[in-house]
């Protein structure tokens, strides 16, 4: 009771404080480079050492691009060379759009934080959390303590959890007597677990907003913003600049998988399923860093963006999981070492990391190594993509870390 206390205070004084709780960045202009050499021979001999077959990295201020660099090939198997357009599947880096769609609808009062969501999807109502298991593996369910609300599901601490990174949801599906609808893990508000929180908000948006999800994307977040190629489906002038995907084996090399045609969505996660470029994202990320704004087009209050990334979720530690399926994923821990927490959309670094972001910075990642951060102190944001399995493969994290590093060592404030 005492954090939730305390968490709740936290949030009213964030409302209260507006915009100014959102750190000003230092410079007083836009970052300008020193140097991108060095950051362009370390991605060069990453691709060479074959951490991956491709990468296109940029980094950007809220005003202007401050590094852009592709290398390495679309096809591990072909010819094609990586290009800032080149196309890849962002998967879970969707979920920032999906946390900026519902914090628009909560500006204009058609969804609430604190309100019990199944008051806009009542197939949240009355949700039932996994106990535990009887001597013969028959699960056994409790009710909840409390309501699910929307700000659980922004902040994963809603008691869904994925299969890839909880064993008790593995075991929960592999029981022959298990009920259909999938429980919680722990009560709301006890606990964090990375799952699919934010695709129960991608219905919550659509319900609310009387739109279907990548409708409402195009004309609320990617249209304004000029995201021109990011979109669930793509086009077949798209389709040709899409980079493939490939993994990792157990000797380090890297070999191509191949991706069954499926037909086109005729639903959408809030959770996965989106395609992107590294411009495109990248203006989502300016737009995050200019307080919900960018070339004149306004997508959230600054307020609202900085309550977004603001610590949500109190003294409960996030972002570090355990792995079921290697194939899929490694461990995840990006950070040994860095308290890690959870705002509206975003994980957040309670500490500074060393040779890269400060305190107070925002990330989030897709399953085949996609990645962002945003660091407000610094006024910076970068994103690099790559489409590597298995997610936070440590030799694709060595690129990403290769970038980051480089960019704090080449640019500096005026």
């Amino acid at each position: 009771m005492i954090l939730l206390n305390r968490r709740h205070l936290l949030m009213q004084a964030t409302a209260m404080v507006g915009a100014a709780s959102w750190p000003q960045a230092a410079a007083t202009g836009p970052l300008q480079p020193e140097k991108t050499n060095d950051i362009d021979a370390a991605l060069q001999a990453c691709i060479k050492a074959g951490d991956a077959p491709g990468v296109v990295a940029m980094a950007a201020t809220e005003r202007s691009v401050v590094y852009q660099g592709s290398f390495g090939l679309r096809d591990i198997k072909g010819e094609a060379r990586m290009s800032p357009d080149t196309i890849f599947r962002i998967a879970s880096m969707v979920k920032l759009l999906t946390s900026v769609a519902a914090m628009q609808l909560v500006e204009q009062g058609k969804l609430k934080l604190d309100d019990p969501a199944a008051r806009i999807d009542p197939t949240l109502a009355s949700p039932q959390v996994l106990a535990g298991f009887d001597p013969q593996g028959v699960p056994q369910l409790r009710p909840a303590a409390k309501p699910i609300t929307l700000r659980n599901l922004l902040t994963h601490t809603s008691g869904l959890s994925y299969q890839l990174w909880d064993a008790n949801v593995v075991r929960y599906l592999k029981s022959a007597k298990a009920p259909p609808r999938m429980p919680l893990m722990f009560d709301p508000d006890s606990k964090w677990s990375y799952g699919s929180s934010i695709d129960r908000v991608g219905r919550l948006v659509e319900i609310a907003s009387g739109k279907r999800l990548d409708r409402y994307f195009h004309d609320h977040i990617t249209r304004p913003l000029g995201m021109v190629d990011t979109a669930f489906v793509l086009t077949e002038s798209q389709h040709g600049r899409e980079a493939s995907l490939c993994a990792r084996k157990a000797d380090g090399t890297l070999s191509p998988v191949p991706l069954e045609k499926k037909a086109p969505p005729k639903t959408f996660s809030g959770g996965s399923g989106i395609f992107s470029t590294a411009p495109d994202y990248l203006r989502l990320l300016q737009a995050l860093l200019g307080r919900g704004s960018f070339n004149g087009s306004s997508i959230l209050r600054p307020e609202t963006v900085a309550l977004m990334g603001k610590n949500q979720i109190g003294d409960i530690e996030a972002g570090v999981m355990k792995t079921t399926n290697p194939r899929l994923s490694s461990d995840v821990d990006f950070f040994p070492g860095v308290r890690l927490r959870w705002g509206l959309g975003h994980m957040i670094n309670l500490d500074p990391v060393e040779n890269g972001r400060k305190a107070g910075s925002l990330t989030w990642a897709g399953l085949y190594n996609t990645h962002y951060w945003m660091d407000p102190a610094s006024g910076i944001a970068g994103v690099i993509m790559m489409q590597v399995l298995p997610f936070a493969d440590e030799r694709a994290l060595n690129v990403y870390r290769q970038f980051e590093h480089g960019i704090y060592r080449s640019f500096k404030p005026d």
